[in-house]
């Protein structure tokens, strides 16, 4: 298709004149067609950003990577474990800084979307909600409970006063034109039976109460109460949203997820551009008029904020990937479908709307003007085959599963299918190698016995209600006789999750561990006892606390029964530690790292600490830390945590759900990075590197019939370096795979090379008269070009 975007003026948007009422919030109101703003219907597209998940220096290029990208809003959560860890303490620097997050925002002439929840799930650890929470006497998280809405009222308020403070919301001139209150409480509302839909109204009554002068919303919640707007989740929502509860309320699409998050042990969700593209065309074709990219950048989740079993690397493949980096084609399709649909906003929001079938599985959309000018979307459905529709007297082809849009109802400008846009290919490039011994030392931490414990009991304590989340780790430990010598036997452990690692006088007997689907599992392992006196320490680890489902404050976790030799220890006087050694002396901060004899690097043991110094790399490319040889734990940069690690973890497919671990360049130093691991397994860390991220590939594709030519551009300060592969004819395959096909213009690449080498940016047309001649008459082709960025 020939690629002709028509611009349609959309500055100017007009108030409908209709029956139906419009809800006033200052400056930001709403009726039955979209959100307005400033007396203007908005079409706006918005992407998720959450400011802890990356780092201050970070937000400005995030912000405006997404700007470029044709985003209106950028939209994130508040996490309240992260403002107040304990109670009445509250925190807002560094990764907190909430307030700078929304100016940054504003600064870059973009709207907010706060989330406020306070529960907001999103795989973070125990959804958002501080573990303190869990010890308020009669308290019922969720629920028409008054000590849960006590707390979550303070919270709220505090940040609704923190924004009106700083004159943040739109009706004070600011960025902010929406909140949310709660957060896909519909899934969990049955549970708390009549204690639910009371706590609905009490959320939504509680929040309209604190008078932001912008409109408050609930995801997942079809029976929002008014003036809420009730609002769709999910991938599919032009075909699963059964719309807004009330005619006076837009369609809003506050989660379109542009992948999924990961667990351990789970493979990479990949969503492609083209189906996300689809949905959010087939949304606004059905009078939808705010979508939500959940997320644009996913980020990291940092020391031991993710929730239990997920990774650390948060929606890696999001139009902005864990870096910072502009992932292809996600980022440019998606920027072509918005300005397709803003060309003729005014017509998407003003005129009269109709829709008519145009096949079995086809159908179009159309916005009639009162001047007789029309935009239409045309929908083929039909997942398995290419169709021809005739609209308005004129033929069109739609490709299998895919929208065209018609700004003028005759010219189409895009189509969902045709991606237009490079791809790129990401790279990790080995910077530093630790494969000296002399570079590493090592402390190994003590395996603790029943004497030395101070908390003691006469029965196995859940894990997170003894460690209130100070830390991963509970040691459960015990002394038993035995009158046998040199004894073998079996321990058979039953857990609750996540991981246990059995030690028998300070041998290490055996692990197991539980999955993101069943977190419970069992331990069965030989043990050798001695005679006379055995002591048993069992090391159970949280990875992440649960972040969803009902009664989230009796979810459980750890050691719940224990026998050795045919005899029952669970009930018994057991001797318990929270945390590590290491962790309570902070031996990975370097003012405290000393605190600790280090030894030279060893054989490689289970539950040691590691470490080095490095130097950071040179430019400004992203780093990362490639993990690949290491077992389980956690990895510290100068004090600070990067995330949790666990490479043994593998996939169905036999490969870790995660190598490389991003250091964002905050983090460092020019010299003298101090690398502290905590490793629970046997990981050998002679074979972690230092790498630096860049794309280093950039590929294009173009036919006859979408593309008079590709263009290829490097990352800023890098030039097309090498022509990989290029072909005018028939080649198979596409950027993710090709190969040379019968008919193959033989001065290709050197055609290609001359207009492309040594330039960070090129275009190559699509035609016989630049290839020096038609290599096949008659038969349609394609170019395809594949190039090195170095």
């Amino acid at each position: 298709m020939a690629r002709m975007l028509c611009w349609f003026t959309a500055t100017l948007l007009l108030l409908w004149t209709t029956a139906i009422g419009t809800v006033r919030g200052g400056n930001v109101t709403y009726d039955g067609r979209s959100l307005i703003i400033d007396g203007q219907h908005k079409i706006l597209f918005s992407g998720s950003i959450h400011y802890p998940r990356s780092t201050p220096d970070m937000w400005s290029s995030l912000i405006s990577k997404a700007k470029a990208g044709g985003i209106d809003v950028i939209q994130t959560y508040v996490f309240w474990n992260l403002h107040e860890p304990q109670q009445g303490q509250f925190y807002f620097s560094g990764r907190a800084d909430l307030v700078r997050f929304v100016k940054e925002i504003q600064a870059q002439g973009l709207y907010a979307c706060l989330r406020i929840g306070p529960f907001i799930e999103s795989e973070w650890t125990y959804g958002g909600l501080p573990f303190w929470l869990h010890d308020i006497p009669g308290i019922v998280f969720r629920s028409d409970n008054e000590p849960f809405k006590y707390h979550m009222e303070r919270f709220v308020s505090r940040i609704v006063n923190m924004m009106k403070s700083e004159k943040l919301y739109a009706s004070q001139g600011g960025p902010i034109i929406l909140s949310q209150v709660e957060n896909e409480y519909k899934m969990v509302e049955a549970a708390f039976h009549e204690k639910g839909p009371s706590y609905v109204r009490w959320a939504a009554a509680m929040a309209v109460n604190l008078q932001t002068g912008v409109p408050w919303v609930m995801c997942k919640q079809d029976d929002a109460p008014d003036p809420v707007i009730n609002s769709c989740n999910g991938m599919r929502c032009g075909e699963t949203f059964a719309g807004p509860n009330s005619p006076n309320k837009p369609s809003i699409w506050t989660e379109d997820w542009t992948s999924f998050y990961q667990a351990y042990g789970e493979e990479t969700y990949m969503r492609s551009a083209q189906d996300i593209a689809f949905h959010v065309a087939l949304f606004i074709a059905k009078t939808g008029s705010y979508v939500n990219y959940y997320m644009y950048h996913g980020g990291t989740n940092f020391g031991r904020t993710a929730s239990a079993f997920t990774i650390t690397s948060y929606y890696d493949q999001a139009p902005l990937d864990e870096y910072g980096l502009i992932r292809q084609p996600k980022w440019g399709h998606l920027k072509e479908l918005h300005a397709a649909i803003k060309s003729c906003s005014k017509l998407l929001l003003d005129g009269a709307y109709k829709t008519f079938s145009l096949g079995p599985l086809q159908q179009a959309y159309v916005f009639q003007g009162n001047s007789g000018q029309c935009a239409a979307f045309l929908v083929n459905n039909d997942g398995k085959q290419d169709v021809e529709v005739l609209f308005q007297s004129n033929s069109y082809k739609l490709p299998q599963k895919s929208i065209s849009i018609l700004p003028d109802c005759k010219t189409v400008t895009f189509n969902t299918a045709i991606v237009n846009a490079q791809y790129t290919t990401r790279s990790m490039t080995p910077n530093q190698k630790f494969n000296s011994v002399g570079k590493w030392e090592e402390y190994k931490e003590p395996i603790p016995e029943f004497d030395k414990t101070s908390l003691r009991s006469n029965r196995l304590l859940e894990h997170m209600s003894t460690t209130k989340d100070s830390s991963d780790y509970l040691w459960y430990t015990f002394r038993f006789q035995q009158n046998l010598p040199n004894a073998e036997s079996v321990l058979n452990a039953q857990s609750r999750g996540h991981v246990l690692h059995a030690y028998v006088n300070g041998v290490h007997a055996g692990s197991g561990h539980g999955s993101h689907q069943n977190t419970g599992f069992s331990l069965q392992t030989a043990v050798r006892l001695k005679n006379g006196t055995n002591n048993v320490a069992l090391l159970s680890a949280t990875v992440g606390l649960p972040d969803s489902g009902a009664y989230l404050e009796r979810k459980v976790a750890g050691l719940r029964r224990l026998r050795i030799q045919n005899k029952d220890f669970t009930t018994y006087k057991w001797g318990y530690q929270v945390g590590l050694l290491g962790e309570r002396l902070q031996i990975y901060m370097k003012n405290r790292s000393n605190i600790v004899k280090w030894n030279m690097l060893g054989t490689h043991q289970p539950l040691m600490w590691y470490k080095t110094l490095f130097d950071a790399p040179a430019g400004n490319d992203p780093v990362a830390l490639n993990l690949g040889s290491m077992g389980k734990g956690e990895a510290w940069v100068n004090g600070q945590s990067i995330g949790r690690y666990w490479v043994s973890f593998h996939t169905s497919q036999g490969r870790p759900s995660q190598t490389w671990y991003n250091i964002p360049r905050a983090f460092l130093k020019p010299t003298g990075n101090l690398l502290v691991l905590l490793e629970e397994e046997s990981g050998n860390p002679l074979g972690i590197t230092v790498d630096t991220v860049s794309v280093t590939k950039v590929c294009g594709y173009a036919s006859e019939s979408h593309l008079s030519a590709i263009q290829l551009s490097c990352p800023p300060n890098r030039n097309i370096s090498t022509i990989i592969f290029a072909s005018f004819g028939t080649p198979s395959g596409n950027c993710e795979g090709y190969a040379t096909g019968n008919c193959h213009s033989s001065s290709s690449k050197v055609n290609v090379e001359k207009a492309c080498k040594g330039k960070g940016s090129c275009s190559i047309p699509q035609s016989n008269q630049f290839f020096g001649g038609d290599p096949c008459p008659g038969i349609p082709k394609v170019l395809l070009v594949d190039a090195q960025c170095t």
